[in-house]
């Protein structure tokens, strides 16, 4: 059955509760997170701290997008926790009417890619200012089957989502337990204290870039979550005059990220690919780490908790993490054949993690959205 395609504007009814901000009184932010993740608390603060004499207050189970953003998919539903909260003129603020929606639906509705499309169509403005048009915003139309149908979809992703929830709980907890596992052996089995001067090497085989050559890119994601694919970079897409290509084993260090965890070993998939200068790449000293081994020991908060303090500079885009400055790092290491020993057991319960959620979980929810909205529509 198909249904109907119906204008936002039968389905959201603009409103506003302005009031008038007191000096000693803590009012809740919100902030919109990106790609349809919804709202979540930005802080708490007083009305003397908020720059602006009047807010607009927001309550449970209303929808707000962010004028800014809204093309990057920065909108939700306003969770109860958030009841009262305030925002500024820059998130408009909707009812959702009850006789055309549930309050659920328009929520699983905006976690679409092709509802994040409709808000870029209702967006427009240069480079630094583009807004979202609410009146053009309001005319998108969206797939609006029954009220009970409605219901019996979200009563599928809701229970959906709560499976999802589980696996990932499961997968965390497992996570957590491999990296505890981890840093205990890095304090035990005889462990010495080593500088990482002993252990790493710089290791760099830089590559001058040259005209008419792609280089695809790696990047790195923080807090141990590991290197990942980018697209292809020409000479003229950077001011760049060298590259650095990776070899299977590498430490990967970012020199900017480097103090949140943006460290990884790099893997069969990622050698023969390319990062910017601001990427170090060290060799590990075979006498005294085995790659494998560190891979699970740079993924840990521990060892990130290590890089921290030997970061230098100001502000986010000055702090540095250099090499004789990561060289210098002393940590506890166990010799060398008990790493050997020791990796197998890592990797077991690496993949056991990895198994309880497997690698597109991430990807699951979306899936299913599009699988009924795309029935729904007829698509």
């Amino acid at each position: 059955m198909t249904w109907p395609m119906v204008a936002l504007n039968k389905v959201l009814r603009p409103s506003s509760d302005r009031i008038a901000l007191v000096p000693d009184t803590s009012y809740k932010q919100i902030t919109a997170k990106l790609w349809g993740k919804g709202l979540t608390l930005r802080g708490t603060v007083t009305g003397a701290e908020i720059a602006a004499s009047y807010q607009n207050r927001v309550r449970a189970g209303q929808f707000v997008i962010s004028k800014i953003d809204a093309r990057h998919g920065a909108f939700g539903v306003v969770p109860s926790d958030l009841d009262g909260a305030v925002v500024s003129n820059d998130f408009p603020i909707f009812d959702v009417e009850p006789e055309h929606a549930l309050t659920e639906y328009v929520s699983w509705v905006s976690r679409t890619d092709w509802f994040v499309a409709l808000c870029k169509q209702a967006s427009e403005g240069s480079t630094n200012r583009v807004r979202l048009k609410e009146a053009r915003f309001l005319r998108q139309t969206i797939p609006l089957p029954s009220l009970p149908e409605q219901g019996r979809i979200v009563a599928r992703l809701n229970t959906a989502s709560a499976a999802v929830g589980r696996i990932q709980a499961l997968r965390t907890e497992i996570g957590e337990d491999l990296a505890s596992l981890v840093i205990r052996s890095n304090e035990t089995y005889g462990a010495q204290p080593t500088q990482l001067a002993d252990a790493l090497v710089l290791d760099e085989d830089r590559v001058a870039v040259a005209p008419d050559t792609i280089y695809p890119q790696v990047g790195i994601r923080g807090f141990g979550g590991g290197l990942f694919r980018k697209g292809g970079v020409t000479a003229a897409d950077t001011t760049y005059r060298h590259f650095n290509r990776l070899s299977a084993g590498q430490f990967v260090v970012s020199q900017v990220k480097g103090w949140e965890g943006a460290v990884a070993i790099c893997d069969d998939e990622s050698a023969g690919l390319f990062a910017s200068p601001e990427y170090r790449t060290f060799r590990c000293n075979p006498a005294k780490l085995n790659p494998r081994y560190f891979a699970h020991l740079c993924r840990t908060s521990w060892f990130h908790a290590k890089l921290a303090p030997a970061t230098r500079g100001q502000g986010a885009r000055r702090e540095r993490l250099r090499p004789e400055m990561l060289l210098a790092i002393k940590i506890p290491l166990p010799p060398v054949e008990v790493q050997d020993r020791l990796v197998p057991l890592f990797d077991r319960v690496a993949t056991a993690a990895a198994k309880s959620g497997t690698s597109d979980l991430d990807h699951l929810l979306p899936a299913m959205l599009d699988d009924v909205f795309d029935a729904g529509v007829g698509a």
